[in-house]
């Protein structure tokens, strides 16, 4: 079913799990990321740029999710990442996305307080769910760009106010981890994730998250993220396989030969996060 951040981060609250959210960089990548999850029994959440929405349309993608969750019985849901663009949340709104995060993480404190404030106003107001930031996350996203000596951690006193002051639904961290990172894993900050947790109960998200190291998983599921960033990793070797097949195939042969291979890829690493996502090893809470 199609469903929103807010309740597919309530359902991972009670199973102690957290919810994967893939980045889709094409249409093509979109059917086997969510077959993945329904192989795996797992809610997705599907992330699109504003770029890439701009590029397939907000239309196109939304028809497309909705269909495939509601025929599959696979709860979905469709989230826009890093916008800072007030016209762009309203067209992603509009079009149908359910969930919305406003970026204000390169403003000022109480700036980005109140314009992520007025963000949730709208939409809430439309049944869209809203996930802010506080701190800052390094690396590039989209062309955005945070130099190592510019990064923020998230201070939970801060994340407390900013959480009271704006009602969001879901709260991006500063711990350290970085966008774009592939090759290299970070190290990040477990203490003040766990600070930032037990000061707030809004559900938490890491961003970055193909440079966060496995065997770390668990300590950050248990500490509170309900939302799992993954989007380098699926970009990186959609890539390469595509590459591959392009570089062996004959000019006239049909292209789905080619792009299948980078499809099939992508939803062998989509079942593989969710099924460390799912953090069977540890207890559920549903009393």
């Amino acid at each position: 079913m199609y469903k929103t951040i807010k309740e597919l981060t309530e359902t991972a609250e009670k199973l102690n799990m957290t919810i994967g959210a893939f980045n889709m960089h094409n249409l093509e990548m979109l059917p086997d990321m969510i077959r993945a999850a329904k192989e795996m029994g797992s809610p997705i959440i599907i992330q699109t740029s504003i770029d890439t929405a701009k590029y397939i349309g907000y239309n196109v993608i939304v028809a497309v999710v909705k269909e495939m969750a509601n025929s599959m019985l696979v709860d979905v849901a469709l989230h826009l990442d890093h916008a800072r663009d007030f016209d762009a949340i309203k067209d992603a709104i509009e079009a149908g996305y359910s969930s919305i995060m406003f970026d204000g993480s390169n403003l000022p404190f109480k700036e980005n307080i109140e314009k992520t404030r007025l963000v949730v106003e709208y939409a809430h107001a439309k049944g869209v769910s809203v996930e802010g930031e506080l701190g800052t996350i390094g690396g590039t996203e989209e062309g955005i760009s945070v130099n190592e000596e510019d990064k923020e951690y998230t201070r939970p006193a801060d994340a407390v106010t900013f959480v009271r002051e704006t009602g969001v639904d879901a709260l991006a961290v500063g711990i350290g981890t970085n966008h774009g990172q592939f090759k290299s894993k970070t190290n990040v900050k477990i203490p003040l994730l766990k600070e930032i947790h037990e000061a707030v109960p809004t559900p938490l998200v890491i961003h970055g998250g193909t440079g966060v190291k496995e065997e770390d998983y668990p300590q950050l599921i248990n500490n509170g993220i309900r939302k799992f960033n993954v989007g380098t990793e699926l970009l990186v070797n959609w890539t390469q396989e595509a590459k591959d097949a392009f570089g062996a195939t004959e000019v006239n042969k049909s292209l789905r030969h080619n792009i299948i291979p980078a499809n099939q890829k992508v939803k062998e690493i989509v079942k593989h996060k969710i099924g460390l996502f799912m953090n069977t090893g540890e207890p559920t809470n549903l009393g």
